[in-house]
């Protein structure tokens, strides 16, 4: 009779075993896909940046010009912060 029910109790991990391995399965192949068209994206924007330089150096500038201003609104931030 215990023998059955160990046999039930591994069955049982099995079955979990088994959905946990497709669970994570398919959310590494979710992940997977993601990366794919992240990198399909990127080539895609290279093509253009190739090119045509001053495109590049355009989107240079304009990065340079985020940064400069997520500073200024992150020292902003902190002021307002200890006010």
């Amino acid at each position: 009779m215990a023998e059955s029910e160990s046999q039930e109790g591994n069955y049982d991990d099995r079955g979990n075993k088994v959905q946990n391995l497709k669970r994570d399965m398919e959310e590494l192949l979710e992940k997977m896909e993601k990366l794919t068209v992240h990198a399909a994206w990127m080539a895609y924007d290279c093509i253009p940046i190739q090119t045509n330089p001053d495109l590049h150096n355009a989107m240079q500038r304009l990065e340079e010009a985020f940064l400069m201003c997520k500073e200024q609104m992150e020292k902003k931030w902190q002021e307002v912060l200890m006010e």
